[in-house]
């Protein structure tokens, strides 16, 4: 016998083999147990029959609402950027941190603990930038309901979330900023606290700049990814239009710099600059101090929140003596080669009416009209035109009417009746150097533009439109209104050439630039009457001349001083404004053989 064998026989011999005996089962109880469990199988078979038939619908709701998850939207506003995509409005998300001190618990606390505030307050100081004695100061002793801080920024807001605290909640709310602070208040205007407009654009353009958003419903599954089942084609698309200006944000600042230091150095009250594209009415410059942060609007006067050059009448004086020219050459009442004699002083009906320095010019042509800035020339030169004419021309050119345009609060200007125009002498003979009817800076510059671009009236406008991403906006085209005859528009802006190259704009020359110009200093009327001592002084600029492209306009209102012209008020700021747009535009000067030529008149 093989050795294992006889180990395994040796080992056997010790045990002893225990078989159970078969017992049989009664039949009943198989039955028993087979019974149990068919009920088992019949009530889980008719549990799932329950669930599925009757029960389907509550249980779908029920997982709808947890797997689900509506969206409200925040109720932002469309942003608003200058015509080269920079920001001067939109709305960023801010956060206002609420507290409710008997929910107080920090993760992993017993769930029936409650912490004191104390403990709260040296978990929040830090990431709020308050002292523990403020944070404990501010929550109180009130039990719920405490707004512990607002304008949270989304950094914070999110260093509070981290720290997972219960009875902290974060409130999200949209806040309306300003980048450009002061420089486009005067035209874009603010929202209030509660986020109604309140002037400039934020008003009149309100819906436009309303988002188009709807509340999305989403389905998320448990690890918070989104569910594709019924989620909507545009479940992730936002509205990201937005508002372009024509305005241009280094030129406004250039302006606004230049306006306001010429303001404080002549105590002057108020002051305006326009720059205007003369081919489509683009307002590339709307600038007017004093004006306000609307950031802070509720530091400054209500006073300030208007937009004066749109709102505000003044009488223009000799800037609108070209005009005036420009009308009687239409009706054929001048010739481009015409003279006229000053005498320095006119009597017409009574009234006396005397050159600025009451000094006589003699025999003089219109060019030397407008260099001098002759009111006696004027009157000769307008005299062959009938007052009937002469006020329907000034009523064709919408002095009278409120200019179409975009910009908040625009009104008309104040032109005497018809009746009175006619039948009162001094009526057309002080309209002749700008005197007897008002107009706002806006119109004025609306009319010089009608000089420059060869006769059209185009519509002085500020925005552009709706805009996607950062594609910007082609420029508007020109309008069609012909009013004046191109070759008279051409006379007069020679005659106003003139003035900048011999007569009082010579301060705007440019090396290479041929400039046209026309200076003003006009009294001032309030509610009719003139103010003694008190006075208008403006300058109008068109250029280059070659191609006339864009009209400046300068007006500053009181400036103090016996010296205060328009030359030495306003036509300092136009030559700063000029220097910049000719960078900014990328005009090049007049060039002849590899050379700057000088411009007309330069020595």
């Amino acid at each position: 016998m093989p050795t294992y064998k006889k180990k395994l026989s040796r080992n056997n011999r010790g045990k002893r083999q225990r078989v159970a005996p078969l017992e049989s089962v009664s039949p009943r109880r198989l039955w028993l147990v087979f019974t149990i469990l068919c009920l088992a199988i019949f009530g889980l078979i008719g549990r799932m029959a329950w669930l599925q038939l009757f029960q389907a619908s509550v249980l779908e709701a029920r997982a709808r609402a947890v797997q689900t998850q509506k969206i409200q939207p925040l109720g932002t506003r469309r942003s608003i950027v200058d015509r080269t995509g920079k920001l001067v409005a939109l709305d960023e998300e801010y956060f206002r941190l609420w507290a409710h001190p008997r929910y107080f618990h920090f993760p992993g606390d017993d769930p029936s603990f409650i912490r004191n505030r104390i403990d709260v307050a040296r978990k929040i100081s830090e990431p709020l930038a308050m002292s523990l004695s403020e944070v404990l100061a501010r929550l109180g002793n009130r039990p719920s309901g405490i707004r512990l801080a607002e304008g949270l920024d989304p950094n914070v807001a999110n260093e509070i979330a981290r720290l997972r605290i219960s009875g902290l909640d974060l409130e999200a709310y949209p806040q309306r900023i300003y980048p450009q602070g002061r420089l486009f208040a005067n035209v874009v205007g603010f929202l209030n606290q509660e986020r109604v407009p309140q002037a400039g654009l934020e008003q009149s353009k309100h819906m436009k700049l309303i988002r188009k958003e709807k509340a999305t419903t989403l389905r998320r599954g448990a690890d918070g990814t989104p569910l594709p089942n019924d989620l909507a084609p545009d479940a992730f698309k936002g509205d990201n239009l937005r508002l372009q200006l024509t305005l241009d944000a280094r030129l406004q600042e250039l302006a606004l710099n230049a306006l306001r230091d010429q303001v404080n150095k002549w105590g002057a009250k108020k002051g305006v600059v326009i720059v205007m594209d003369v081919n489509n009415g683009e307002l590339l410059a709307l600038a007017s101090t004093p004006t306000y942060n609307p950031n802070r609007y509720w530091k400054y006067s209500p006073a300030l929140f208007r937009e004066w050059s749109v709102q505000d009448l003044f009488e223009p004086g000799s800037t609108f003596k070209p005009i005036n020219l420009a009308l009687a050459l239409q009706e054929g009442v001048i010739q481009p080669d015409g003279v006229v004699q000053d005498t320095g002083k006119i009597n017409v009906g009574g009234w006396t009416i005397y050159n600025h320095d009451k000094k006589a010019n003699g025999t003089i042509d219109f060019a030397k009209v407008l260099q001098v800035s002759s009111n006696v020339g004027m009157v000769n030169a307008m005299s062959g035109l009938s007052p009937s004419t002469y006020w329907d021309w000034l009523h064709k050119l919408g002095l009278d009417e409120k200019p179409q345009t975009d910009l908040p609060g625009a009104i008309a200007g104040q032109l005497k009746r018809k009746e009175d125009f006619v039948a009162q002498p001094i009526e057309p003979v002080a309209a002749s150097y700008g005197q007897g009817f008002s107009l706002t800076p806006l119109k004025l510059a609306q009319l010089h533009a009608l000089i420059a671009n060869g006769g059209y009236l185009v519509s002085p406008h500020i925005t552009r439109g709706l805009q996607v991403g950062d594609e910007l906006l082609p420029p508007a085209s020109l309008s069609h209104q012909k009013i004046l005859r191109s070759d008279v528009t051409k006379v007069v802006r020679d005659w106003m050439e003139s003035v900048v190259d011999q007569g009082s704009g010579f301060g705007v020359k440019t090396p290479g630039y041929r400039i046209a110009g026309k200076t003003g200093t006009a009294q001032k009327a309030v509610n009719g009457i003139y103010q003694p001592g008190a006075k208008i002084c403006s300058f109008v600029a068109s250029l280059p001349m070659e191609a006339p492209r864009y009209v400046v306009l300068v007006v500053v209102d009181e400036p103090q001083g016996d010296d205060a012209f328009g030359s030495t008020v306003a036509v300092p700021v136009a030559k700063k404004i000029i220097n910049g747009l000719l960078v900014l535009e990328k005009i090049p000067p007049i060039r002849g053989n590899g050379y700057l030529q000088p411009a007309k008149g330069e020595h």
